[in-house]
């Protein structure tokens, strides 16, 4: 897969026939997508944990809420964290933090909070991740489960997370759009 296929750093929408409990109105972040597979996180699944609970001395760094997200059915015992760092891409990034795509990069939990305290504006802590077998994500795409579209650094740090399918949507053009107003659930209409 050539860098110009990859979707790495794209959002993953789920479609509205998408109703996998795991999945369903979910908005996955591609953090790797190759010709191993893909890996991601659900941004809009935010847990009753709190960060200061699990991890010391992140929080600060946290946005509203600051609570741990469930990236995804995989690896729940594990965490991962997503940051944006602002302004244009320096001649080196910042230490334990690994750029992804644009402004948008991962954490190194093992790094001393403080080190990145002055370069993050924006910073998400997920308890496991999605992740695809080669080709697999491909296949949902092409069945119409997920819509693929552009990330934007403000949907990490969203300050309500449960409205972030609706907003991405929103955001889209055409009929895209105007499935932002679709409801939980069609047969009540």
């Amino acid at each position: 897969m050539t860098a110009a296929h990859t979707h790495t750093g794209r959002l993953l929408v789920a479609t509205p026939v998408l109703t996998d409990p795991n999945f369903a109105r979910a908005v996955v972040l591609l953090l790797d997508h190759d010709e191993q597979g893909a890996l991601g996180v659900v941004l809009n699944r935010p847990t009753p944990v709190e960060v200061s609970d699990v991890l010391d001395g992140w929080a600060e760094l946290t946005g509203a809420p600051r609570v741990v997200f469930q990236g995804g059915p995989v690896g729940l015992d594990s965490a991962l964290a997503v940051a944006v760092v602002p302004g244009e891409p320096g001649p080196q990034d910042p230490l334990g933090w690994r750029r992804v795509h644009g402004a948008i990069g991962l954490v190194d939990l093992e790094a001393p909070p403080q080190v990145l305290a002055g370069e993050l504006g924006a910073l998400r802590v997920f308890a496991g991740y999605a992740g695809w077998t080669p080709g697999q994500l491909e296949q949902e795409i092409a069945e119409g489960a997920w819509y693929l579209v552009d990330a934007e650094p403000g949907d990490i740090s969203c300050p309500d997370p449960e409205q972030l399918w609706r907003a991405v949507l929103r955001r889209q053009t055409g009929a895209l759009a105007m499935l932002a107003t679709y409801p939980e659930d069609p047969t009540l209409n």
